[in-house]
């Protein structure tokens, strides 16, 4: 089995030669056996074929998934020494490039402690985003506890006609409008001005931290209040602290990932896959926190509502020789947004098992070669929100960083407070 990269694929896989890594760390509570881990890998590779699978460049130097039934997942195992090594090793995973031509685009990493063991997952990102990633964890939790559970087999995708409609993929309008799109996208790329050499990362930075059950309800209480979405709130409160870290040098700009599968129902939960929407928000200066609130959820809206998967993924297809111009325009050209921003949401995996418990989930870190570097996840699990924040010195200096996490603290437990007090 075997397919050809998609042009975001291909975008994050680059030319091999950088790492481009994803890592989900969890924490449980427990004992555990080598051989119950690699069984509960196994499985995860008997149901998801792109698991398994290599790159392949083909004679015009195209990469193909291809799938090899010879491929293992490796393991990594350390000794738990402080309690929070899972940071450190985080950040030496984005690190460690995936031989991907005689190897999964996946690994594992097993802090390993009496009581308490920390365990990661290392993707490549062209390989899945954080919503397949979530359905790994959850597959490989209850094959941990259970080896003998069913967790079904994916029937994968092949291609681009796996995930857009047969008769918009076929439609002679839509065909042309793509094709057109896709060329008036891939020449402007070529006369947009960039810089000789990329923007010097220096050192890069991981920065982690939580709400209290407290605080995230009451948080959550407060979003359905001003009838705005989590998301557009924390947005928010991060463009805003920007704006007084960074004062005029903010850009006043946030990019939020929208996970595909809300548009196309072709997509499912637990199929292997990377490809993502995008959306930017931005505060108006002249109005209040709340009253950028309430515009900002009708511009999100607006901005959701008009976003195509199918026309998209199709433009894209169709500008593959544009790609290395792209990537170019991404790497050298100088930053116009202050951060991407994701939100994961509540994690709905199980916290009790059999055999231990799931102590935690840390919301996964990104970081790669592809411009600004700087990236703020959040997700929630047990009631608890929680925070990765990740960037690079030559992009956002780690104190300023630093003041921007405080900031965006500061202003959210403001509007919580004030919201309590009337």
């Amino acid at each position: 089995m075997k397919r050809r990269l998609l042009f975001g694929e291909r975008m994050l896989l680059g030319d091999g030669t950088e790492p481009f890594n994803t890592v989900i760390p969890f924490r449980l509570k427990g004992t555990f056996v080598l051989k119950g881990i690699q069984h509960a890998l196994n499985q995860l590779q008997v149901k998801h074929p792109w698991l398994k699978a290599v790159i392949k460049h083909d004679e015009k130097n195209i990469p193909w998934f291809e799938v090899s039934e010879k491929v293992k997942i490796p393991i990594r195992i350390l000794a738990k020494k402080e309690e929070n090594d899972w940071l450190q090793e985080s950040k030496n995973e984005w690190y460690k490039m995936f031989n991907y031509k005689e190897q999964p685009l996946i690994r594992f990493v097993w802090i390993k402690g009496e009581e308490i063991s920390d365990m990661m997952f290392v993707f490549h990102h062209c390989l899945c985003d954080g919503g397949s990633a979530m359905a790994l964890l959850y597959e490989f939790l209850k094959l941990l506890d259970n080896p003998s559970a069913e967790i079904g087999v994916e029937n994968p995708i092949l291609g681009i006609q796996d995930v857009v409609p047969f008769e918009i993929l076929n439609s002679l309008g839509q065909k042309i409008k793509a094709k057109v799109i896709g060329r008036l996208a891939a020449t402007a790329i070529k006369c947009i001005p960039v810089n000789k050499k990329p923007t010097d990362r220096q050192n890069d930075y991981l920065i982690h931290w939580k709400f209290d059950k407290e605080t995230s309800k009451a948080l959550i209480s407060y979003c359905k209040s001003q009838e705005v979405t989590v998301n557009t709130f924390l947005s928010a409160s991060l463009l805003q602290a920007f704006k007084k870290v960074k004062g005029e040098k903010a850009f006043n700009k946030v990019s939020c990932p929208v996970d595909i599968r809300r548009f196309a129902n072709q997509i499912k939960d637990d199929h292997i896959f990377a490809f993502g929407l995008m959306i930017v928000v931005s505060l108006n200066k002249k109005l209040g926190f709340e009253e950028n609130l309430k515009l900002m959820q009708e511009t999100v809206d607006k901005k959701t509502a008009k976003l195509n998967p199918y026309i998209t993924m199709m433009v894209m297809e169709s500008a593959h020789d544009a790609l290395k111009n792209f990537t170019k325009l991404l790497k050298n050209s100088k930053s116009s947004n202050d951060c991407m921003f994701s939100n994961l949401g509540r994690i709905q995996i199980p916290h009790e098992y059999r055999e231990f418990t799931l102590e935690g989930i840390f919301s996964p870190s990104v970081i790669g070669p592809l411009g600004n570097t700087t990236t703020m996840v959040t997700s929630t699990f047990r009631g608890e929100m929680d925070f990765s924040f990740m960037g690079s010195e030559g992009y956002l200096p780690y104190i300023e960083a630093l003041a921007i996490r405080s900031e965006m603290i500061r202003t959210i437990k403001q509007q919580l407070k004030s919201s309590a007090v009337s």
